[in-house]
């Protein structure tokens, strides 16, 4: 089969790769659609995700949706539309029984952080555990249930904060997940959201989904003590510090957005002051199937997807998902 397959830094080849078998428990998908991730720009453009470093071979991708094309059990037809949760589950430690995206030792389809390395999903073919898949509802397109896994680290996000409904929302950076935070803080009932970004184009694409207000940093500050929850989606120190003195007294800040590796600066003495509570998220749970649900009844996340490309031009993909002013969710055609 064919797969793309990033074997160093700003090294991405489309290259013959063996077609898996599916064993028992397991089942083969075609793969449709694969949308491009942050860690998969950081894996193509950087060689490395933080700490984590290609060392061998790694087909990226996590982002995905296909048909099914071999179930050995029978259960799922040929020609199923699916989805995945991409994550395979580790060692259960006391105390997080119900939480096993936070169990040691797991795994993520397309990462590094594993060796051999998880390969993802930007080939012909994937075979993952049964308990992956998630089929799709009848009117859901391949193209949108690409979007499962990034609205899924939204929904989570938005699920550690607290909720949202009839709370005034900051989304801070407006991004993929940023604009997919903002649409699904606006499906949920949302009493106002205010999207921020350095750039022109993601506050366009913020405002196409309908949020109450856009503010342009660097040109506009939002108002102090404004809002009752911020949803943190850049990951840059200096986002944070805008979110402290943005939320009210109280307020909650869900660190949706990923953090490099080591010592961050940040004014933390207003944040105690205020007795905010800076919560972190990483990845989802089972907002996947949220997700799902959410894809399915609302078509404002279309609004999300800015470019697709064939996997022929996947250099091309991975250079125009870097460059947030020209690009919202870029997905790759992956020869389904």
């Amino acid at each position: 089969m064919k797969a793309l397959v990033i074997h160093g830094k700003q090294d991405l080849r489309e290259q013959e790769w063996a077609t898996p078998e599916p064993q028992d428990g397991q089942v083969r998908v075609r793969i449709a659609w694969g949308g491009i991730c942050g860690s998969d720009l950081h894996y193509y453009h950087e060689g490395a995700n933080g700490a984590f470093v290609v060392r061998e071979p790694l087909v990226p991708g996590h982002e995905l949706s296909g048909t099914v094309d071999l179930d050995p059990s029978g259960e799922l037809a040929p020609g199923t539309p699916v989805t995945f949760h991409p994550a395979t589950f580790g060692e259960c430690q006391p105390g997080l029984e119900e939480l096993p995206h936070l169990w040691p030792k797991g795994a993520y389809l397309g990462s590094a952080s594993t060796t051999p390395h998880t390969q993802g999903g930007m080939s012909e073919y994937l075979v993952v555990t049964r308990g992956m898949i998630r089929v799709l509802p009848e009117g859901l397109s391949l193209k949108r249930a690409a979007l499962t896994e990034p609205l899924a680290v939204a929904l989570h996000g938005i699920n550690v904060a607290g909720g949202v409904e009839g709370k005034r929302v900051l989304v801070c950076g407006s991004g993929p997940i940023g604009l997919l935070t903002a649409a699904a803080a606006l499906a949920k009932g949302a009493r106002e959201v205010t999207a921020t970004d350095v750039f022109e184009g993601p506050l366009e694409r913020a405002r196409a989904l309908g949020v109450h207000h856009t503010i342009r940093i660097g040109e506009q500050t939002p108002d102090a003590e404004a809002y009752d929850v911020a949803l943190e989606c850049s990951g840059v120190p200096a986002s944070i510090d805008t979110a402290i003195r943005a939320v009210r007294r109280a307020g909650i800040i869900a660190q949706i957005g990923m953090m490099g590796a080591g010592a961050q600066p940040l004014e933390l003495a207003m944040l105690i002051s205020k007795e905010i509570q800076l919560r972190g998220c990483f990845r989802f749970n089972q907002e996947v199937d949220e997700a799902i649900e959410l894809l399915a009844r609302d078509d404002r996340f279309d609004l999300v997807i800015t470019h697709e490309m064939p996997a022929d031009q996947a250099v091309e993909a991975f250079a125009t998902a870097k460059d947030a002013q020209v690009s919202g969710k870029v997905l790759v055609s992956l020869w389904s």
